[in-house]
């Protein structure tokens, strides 16, 4: 059964595992990690009673585990999945795809944007800007790139930003292993870009002008420690009068010996000189041989107050407190119970919603609803 400190499940709605979620007037949209299954369109306005709308599929060799919606559009992404040894169709191409969901039981597509390489991976969208990781020619690894959907039929590139040494169409050449930095997310705050860059660490970019993306400053702590930087979550008020950046390491690519990946937070009071002023791992972890998918992975991206929720691996969903950021602490938490055949749970995604409700997704199986006690 799960079990949990301040929390409760309050419903579960049984899927096929999932990358992310997110919910908007009673909807809630799940991005699915392997094919067939692409994205789900679930009514969750009754929590204990939800109730499948819709579906999208993706072929073999493939996945569209990453959804946002926003002014009526939802956009998923398209990307080859590494971990599928099936086929890949013959034309197939990465990209995103843009859905009119002004009816949410029947999205329609509007648009495929695709490009060369392995698609698009994570990506933010406030109703009109893409603000994306797409693979593209003539550069190693994800890029950073904004797209306008004014008329979201017609895509349109304003801008892109790249790690000095990506560009190996341009003569730039990688100091670095292959794509070990690339871009995985940007988040917008006001004209600020917070990309995280993998093994590259994290960057902030001004994009005042968006055809002109430039960097304002960057924090790589890869090495020494080994996991790498997932996602740069800009906190959107001053705490006790200081701006900070909280910033979630994902936790793979290391030995078991090897320090799992944790929660930083970086004081950006001074946005050229990024400090780092804590962390937080949740206990029992740090000191242990632990197997990758562990520890840290993805905070809820919507901030509403101190109390961040996180999807923390095997530890289920954990929300920290951030109110002393030189001293975070765990405030709840709730431990879903692991998808058949597995020993353990594999947290991969949270959100929130208007009503306060948390929604965790397993990377293997299922969408647990929880609620406060």
């Amino acid at each position: 059964m799960p079990t949990g400190v301040g929390l409760k499940q309050a419903g579960f709605y049984d899927c096929a595992g999932g990358g992310q979620v997110v919910v908007e007037n009673g909807i809630a949209y799940i991005a699915h990690m392997r094919a067939p299954h692409g994205t789900s369109v679930v009514d969750v306005r009754d929590p204990k009673n939800p109730k499948l709308l819709a579906t999208l599929d993706m072929p073999p060799g493939t996945h569209s585990h990453k959804v946002r919606v926003g002014n009526g559009l939802m956009i998923v992404n398209h990307e080859l999945n590494h971990v599928d040894t099936n086929p890949v169709p013959a034309g197939w191409m990465g990209g995103i795809g843009i859905y009119d969901i002004s009816t949410p039981s029947k999205p329609s597509l509007i648009k495929r944007w695709e490009t060369p390489g392995t698609g698009v991976h994570r990506y933010d969208f406030d109703g009109r800007y893409i603000y994306m990781s797409p693979t593209v020619e003539g550069y190693v690894g994800n890029i950073m790139m904004i797209m306008d959907l004014k008329d979201p039929a017609k895509p349109t590139e304003v801008g892109r930003w790249w790690m000095p040494g990506q560009h190996v169409a341009g003569g730039e050449k990688p100091t670095w292993d292959k794509t070990a930095h690339r871009c995985h997310h940007p988040l917008r705050m006001g004209n600020r870009l917070y990309t995280s860059y993998w093994l590259g660490g994290f960057v902030i970019l001004d994009i005042e002008n968006m055809e002109k993306p430039k960097l304002v400053s960057g924090l790589d702590w890869s090495p020494p420690f080994p996991c790498p930087t997932h996602t740069a979550l800009p906190i959107p008020f001053d705490i006790l009068g200081r701006r900070y950046v909280l910033v979630a390491d994902e936790d793979v690519f290391r030995k078991e010996h090897e320090v799992a990946a944790f929660m930083w937070m970086v004081d950006i009071t001074d946005e050229r000189n990024p400090v780092p002023v804590s962390s937080f791992q949740v206990e029992g972890i740090a000191g242990r041989n632990m197997p990758t998918n562990t520890g840290c992975h993805q905070p809820c991206e919507k901030v509403t107050g101190t109390e961040i929720p996180f999807a923390w691996f095997a530890q289920g969903l954990r929300i920290v407190d951030i109110k002393n950021p030189q001293a975070p602490r765990e405030v709840a938490n709730y431990m879903p119970d692991p998808a058949p055949g597995q020993t353990r749970c594999s947290s991969n995604d949270i959100t929130v919603d208007d009503r306060g409700l948390f929604y965790l997704l397993d990377r293997v199986r299922g969408l647990s609803i929880v609620e406060r006690m």
